[in-house]
């Protein structure tokens, strides 16, 4: 397994891992060292092996040596296959596992800045992906319109994609929380970066107080300063010192603060099935997001929350002001039904199984 990060792992991937290891597979990852997962990673208790991935550089000597690097663990490991998560394990990663003859299965759980607009970064990485996605087993994604751009740009072929209902959720651990008493409480839950549409949600919150005098707005994530949209500590402290934004800085469990939460809010440009929604509606809270992929396959508007226009702040505000002046049996309701759509459809277990299916078909076709 690799990521470009311990942390990608750690928070995405442990209910894999620890279902890998039920079937009697051993997972080993191949990621860069990341102090702040040292802990999640001991817990975890696999292999693991490091490897320099500088993730949002564009120096093809660096890439090469990824791909170099790939090549000689894989050929020393020869794994019964090689599973990956973001860009480039992705794209060099699964490359360098079929030139080993290793199944290669790529998972597509977002397509991050290069696919916001049309600008040249994208015209650089569809090549890449469609070469590093050459002789892959299959491809997952965390979308259907994912899935499906990459078919239309004749990426990938369709028989040799899967959609999966994104990192699953484990609905055992996440279930439902009691409403807060208080203020209106909003919480954003993920990176720091602009993408995440964070300054959409520094400007919603002042639009939203002029209205609900004492409202709250909470971030909870980590400052991602190695990626090109990162926002800086600066930037956050400067909303936490004016009283736009809370900073709640990282956290190992974030189910106290989303059971404290009246909503969990993700004004994204795009995802590619954002686990804090899944993880908010487990826990029965609204949810409010932009109308953009990923986000509108959890949130169905006016049932389980409310979907805005992207990089529109005041048509988050109004989502966020509508929800506030609901009865409060109705943000019940709307909890309720959150956790509905995630039992049904997103549980973690419908991930793994999916995994074990496909490392089950190929074994049989190499049998």
């Amino acid at each position: 397994m690799s990521a470009n990060s311990n942390w990608n792992i750690a928070n995405f991937r442990a209910g894999l891992v620890a279902g890998l290891r039920a079937a009697d597979y051993e997972p080993v990852v191949i990621a860069p060292q990341d102090p702040e997962a040292a802990s999640r990673m001991e817990a975890l208790d696999v292999d693991r092996i490091e490897v320099k991935i500088d993730r949002s550089g564009m120096n093809p000597v660096a890439d090469l040596r990824l791909l170099y690097d790939y090549r000689r663990l894989l050929r020393r490991l020869r794994p019964a296959a090689y599973m990956s998560f973001t860009i480039k394990p992705n794209i060099y990663g699964a490359r360098a596992a079929a030139s080993c003859g290793i199944p290669a299965f790529p998972n597509v759980s977002g397509l991050g800045t290069a696919f916001i607009g049309n600008g040249g970064l994208q015209q650089i990485v569809t090549p890449l992906y469609r070469w590093g996605f050459r002789r892959a087993a299959k491809v997952f994604f965390q979308n259907s319109e994912d899935r499906n751009l990459f078919v239309e740009r004749r990426i990938v072929g369709t028989a040799r994609t899967q959609v999966l209902p994104g990192s699953g959720v484990d609905l055992d651990r996440f279930t439902p929380a009691l409403m807060p008493e208080g203020p209106p409480t909003f919480l954003l839950v993920g990176r720091m970066l602009r993408d995440k549409g964070i300054f959409e949600f520094a400007e919603a919150a002042r639009h939203v107080r002029r209205q609900v005098p004492g409202a709250r707005f909470q971030l909870l994530g980590p400052v991602d300063e190695g990626n090109r949209t990162a926002i800086g500590r600066g930037q956050l402290q400067e909303w936490v010192r004016d009283g736009t934004l809370e900073y709640c800085g990282t956290t190992e469990d974030v189910r106290p603060y989303i059971a404290g939460a009246w909503a969990v809010a993700l004004p994204s440009y795009r995802e590619g099935l954002p686990r804090s929604l899944l993880e908010a509606g487990a826990m029965a809270r609204p949810l409010i997001a932009t109308d953009v992929p990923g986000c509108r396959a959890v949130v169905k508007d006016g049932l389980n929350g409310y979907l805005c226009t992207v990089r529109d702040p005041l048509s988050l505000a109004n989502a966020m002001i509508k929800l506030a002046a609901l009865p409060a049996a109705s943000r019940f309701a709307m909890g309720a039904a959150a956790r509905e759509t995630v039992a049904e459809s997103f549980g973690e277990k419908r991930v793994i199984n999916a995994y074990l299916e496909a490392l089950s078909d190929v074994a049989l076709s190499h049998g």
